[in-house]
């Protein structure tokens, strides 16, 4: 996931900060009329698109769900919100019950923050490893790739990024989610993305 300071860099870039407002106004309107939240904090909201898709997967999120996604909601919303409620997760609850609604014009956002940190060359020009191992070939994979590139794709699992490299089990219904969501950010192609598809245990 993102750190709050990498949101808020990100949120320096015209092209980002333009998509951001634009859609937290309309958000606003449509949605809930109310909402004090400020652009750095809708930035974030965003970003936990991915991972509150995964957690919808199964049709409901459990209880684990809702306290990672809490968590991540806190490390990326500004100055710190730990004695009172986090804008972010307090927005989230609207994503939540409209997220069908939102899901695509919010996967159009991330794709405008990717396309202004990295280009597609850098993610596609590294030559997959030869590694048997899955997690082990995802690990050296990871490598080729930049940092901000990861960044974006441990937004698809509720752990730490610090965790992003082992396996996991996943139900089919939350790995066909999470490739869903990687043809809709356009990252199927990108050998890192399928090397990170390929560290899940399908149950």
């Amino acid at each position: 996931m993102f750190s709050e300071n990498e949101i808020a860099t990100m949120l320096e870039i015209p092209a980002i900060q333009e998509a951001t407002i634009a859609i937290k106004k309309k958000f606003i309107e449509q949605e809930v009329s109310m909402l004090d939240v400020s652009d750095h904090d809708f930035l974030s909201l965003i970003m936990m698109t991915p991972a509150i898709g995964v957690a919808l997967a199964n049709g409901s999120i459990s209880l684990f769900e809702e306290l990672a996604l809490n968590k991540m909601a806190r490390k990326m919303s500004k100055g710190g919100y730990f004695l009172k409620v986090d804008p972010v997760a307090h927005a989230m609850k609207f994503v939540i019950s409209s997220y069908d609604v939102w899901e695509a014009e919010f996967f159009e956002v991330i794709k405008i923050c990717m396309k202004a940190t990295f280009t597609k060359e850098q993610v596609m020009n590294g030559t997959p490893s030869a590694i048997d191992d899955p997690i082990q070939r995802f690990a050296r994979d990871l490598m080729t790739v930049p940092y901000i590139f990861v960044r974006f794709l441990s937004t698809m699992v509720l752990n730490d990024e610090s965790d992003i490299v082992e396996q996991r089990s996943i139900s089919k219904v939350e790995f066909d989610k999470i490739m869903d969501i990687g043809d809709k950010m356009g990252l199927k192609e990108i050998p890192v993305f399928k090397s990170f598809c390929d560290t899940f245990n399908v149950k």
